[in-house]
């Protein structure tokens, strides 16, 4: 005849369910360490580094697309303040300069809850002037003015920037002239002005999407 064991069974049991909750705590437990270790690294780079940007209209035809994922290079570029609740604690002042021609994402001075995307023509300190469908450039290398040559990013820039009215910009130092590149399809500086720093979010970095597309500015 056998004998039970029912103190070892129930130590066993016992053993069992310590075991199931001692893993159910350590999977917790390493899962709150991976949470708050991809928070420490994804905040940081979303705050300072690098941001998402999604192409909206045809503005920046045939170099950008509707529908486009780009990645924008913040850093340096953008006015960022860190705060905890509403104590603010420091602010990142920017420190980089546009060169001329490359592409920024930027607030919309008139509404700052809308971003664009434009390319930078006049830099700070510089004046702008847009006559007979040319760009003319008026700085310390050019002081009688200078037509900008474009045909690297755009074939037919030459003679196609039309502009009504008075169109000519004397920029701030802290300004910059954008324009987009389908210029017959564009709200840009011809519009609503020149772009104050403030407003700057960084440079196009990288075009993400589609695949087929992919490049690094």
């Amino acid at each position: 005849m056998e004998e039970e064991y029912p103190e070892r069974e129930y130590d066993e049991k016992n053993q069992n369910r310590k075991e199931s909750e001692g893993g159910f705590f350590s999977f917790v437990f390493d899962l709150a360490k991976i949470i708050i270790l991809s928070l420490v690294i994804i905040i940081p780079i979303r705050t300072f580094l690098f941001q998402p940007f999604f192409v909206q209209g045809k503005s920046m035809e045939p170099n950008f697309q509707d529908g486009e994922y780009l990645i924008v290079n913040e850093f340096g570029y953008k006015k960022t303040k860190v705060a905890v609740g509403e104590k603010e604690l420091f602010t990142v002042t920017p420190f980089k300069e546009f060169e001329r021609g490359e592409v920024a994402v930027f607030r919309y001075p008139d509404n700052p809850e809308e971003y664009f995307i434009k390319r930078i023509i006049g830099l700070p300190g510089e004046k702008i002037e847009i006559k007979g469908g040319d760009v003319i450039v008026y700085n310390k290398q050019n002081p009688t003015g200078g037509i900008l040559d474009e045909t690297r990013y755009l074939e037919d820039a030459l003679g196609e920037t039309e502009c009504s009215g008075s169109c000519v910009y004397d920029l701030k130092d802290d300004e910059y002239l954008v324009l987009g590149d389908n210029r017959g399809h564009s709200s840009d500086s011809r519009r609503w002005g020149a772009l104050s720093k403030e407003y700057v979010i960084g440079k196009v970095f990288l075009r993400a999407w589609p695949f087929t597309d992919f490049k690094v500015f």
